[in-house]
């Protein structure tokens, strides 16, 4: 059947769709739409087992916060942009070279469906674990996760009933909020995330509120 999708979130319409239509076009012809989403998948990887390197139990933000270099969380933002970008050319790639198949479809939402795992697991390093004084509890950090997966996995279900994939406004969002805290935590520290944001609030308490709506 022919894929369907649609996106009504203004931040992709009006600004991210136009950046990928100019990216698209830098693309060389012969290149196959599978090797960009598999490329922006390995971005993911690359990014999270790199972070796991430094951060392999989640607290080395908030018990010695300059134990990950400046130019991991640098580096998080770029594979982050590049994964997201690949993942947002690839089926344009495939429409303009006139291979869309039912196969790449199940390869990119299959692999989007870790993705979506592997950025919210990359992006507790920033926050890190609960010291009881800073962090996110690991329990929090499980119904982040699970927020964020019955997202996904309603908007597939709700695709195979209707045959229609109604993009969800958090996806566009969520990319640019983890890329914009990965250079926020390059440029000042990770010691802007363990004060007071607002009203007594933390920063992660703001996108605990964002995720949940």
């Amino acid at each position: 059947s022919q894929y369907s999708a649609v996106d009504t979130n203004p931040l992709s319409v009006y600004i991210m769709q136009p950046i990928w239509n100019k990216i698209i076009k830098i693309v060389p012809l012969w290149i196959a739409p599978n090797l960009l989403t598999f490329s922006g998948f390995v971005m993911i990887l690359v990014n999270y087992f790199l972070i796991s390197f430094y951060d392999w139990d989640y607290t080395a933000s908030g018990t010695s916060p300059g134990l990950v270099p400046t130019w991991v969380w640098l580096f998080s933002a770029f594979t982050t942009f590049c994964a997201y970008a690949l993942d947002s050319i690839d089926g344009k790639h495939a429409r303009r070279t006139q291979s869309s198949t039912p196969l790449g479809e199940l390869f990119d939402h299959g692999l989007d469906s870790w993705a979506t795992s592997i950025f919210v697991l990359s992006f507790f390093s920033v926050c890190s674990r609960d010291n009881g004084k800073t962090g996110v509890s690991v329990y929090t950090m499980y119904i982040y996760l699970s927020i964020v997966l019955f997202n996904f996995m309603c908007s597939h279900w709700e695709k195979y009933n209707t045959g229609v994939l109604f993009l969800p406004w958090g996806y566009d969002i969520s990319q640019v909020v983890l890329i914009a805290a990965y250079l926020l935590t390059g440029a000042v520290g990770v010691e802007v995330w363990q004060k007071p944001f607002l009203f007594g609030y933390y920063i992660t308490d703001v996108l605990v509120i964002l995720l949940i709506g």
